[in-house]
């Protein structure tokens, strides 16, 4: 797990306030006087949230998103929000972990549902593609078990397939790859990977029509 502060220094243009501070003075300092900090671009104040929190982001969002590479981009993702909006955390409101964890949780339940939603649009019909799958609501209190029986229901079919069309889906569903960076990963040709993806999503559209037609109803 490679947990390193993101870089922020550069694509901030206002002005860092050179504050110097000690390590003992920050790590005194709470959660909340820590994030008042980043109204004035304190950098010192952010790797000290970063350092104290980076692995609730990561285990919370790794819990969701199944994929430690994807987790630990978000983690820099998440934090670099933190860094940019300090004002979207309200301190009358709750407290910082309680917020965090909820933005982080949030954060990565989207980014599962856009896989999902990609997935079954490919597996789709073209007419079945004309459709728009509405978004939910991100505090369903089923979604837990709706992503596991979806994770589930989909190995098992893929499960089939040949291995070179098992191998490229998953890069593109579990993976969040694009089909360029899959051909570059496996060193294979973009129409190669363009047409293992295709057959392979015809066989997982036949697997899978039952369920799509039941979860349609």
């Amino acid at each position: 797990m490679n947990l390193a502060a993101p870089r922020i220094a550069d694509e901030s243009s206002q002005r860092m306030t050179d504050v110097s501070p000690t390590d003992e003075i920050y790590k005194g300092l709470d959660d909340e006087a820590l994030m008042q900090r980043l109204f004035v671009r304190d950098l010192d104040a952010f790797r000290t949230l970063y350092a104290r929190y980076s692995t609730l982001v990561y285990s919370t969002c790794l819990r969701v998103v199944r994929d430690t590479q994807i987790a630990e981009d978000m983690v820099q993702e998440i934090f670099l929000r933190v860094w940019r909006k300090p004002e979207s955390f309200a301190a009358d409101r709750g407290r910082f972990t309680t917020w965090l964890t909820s933005v982080s949780r949030n954060r990565a339940v989207d980014e599962v549902r856009s896989r999902n939603r990609r997935f079954r649009h490919e597996a789709a019909s073209p007419e079945e593609q004309e459709r728009e799958f509405p978004d939910d609501d991100a505090n369903d209190p089923a979604l837990t078990a709706e992503l596991s029986d979806q994770r589930r229901m989909i190995l098992t079919a893929m499960a089939d397939l040949p291995a070179d069309q098992r191998d490229v889906i998953n890069l593109a569903y579990f993976g969040g790859l694009t089909q360029q960076e899959i051909s570059d990963r496996l060193s294979q040709p973009l129409g190669t990977v363009k047409t293992r993806i295709r057959l392979g999503m015809q066989k997982l559209r036949v697997a899978l029509m039952p369920q799509l037609k039941l979860e349609g109803k």
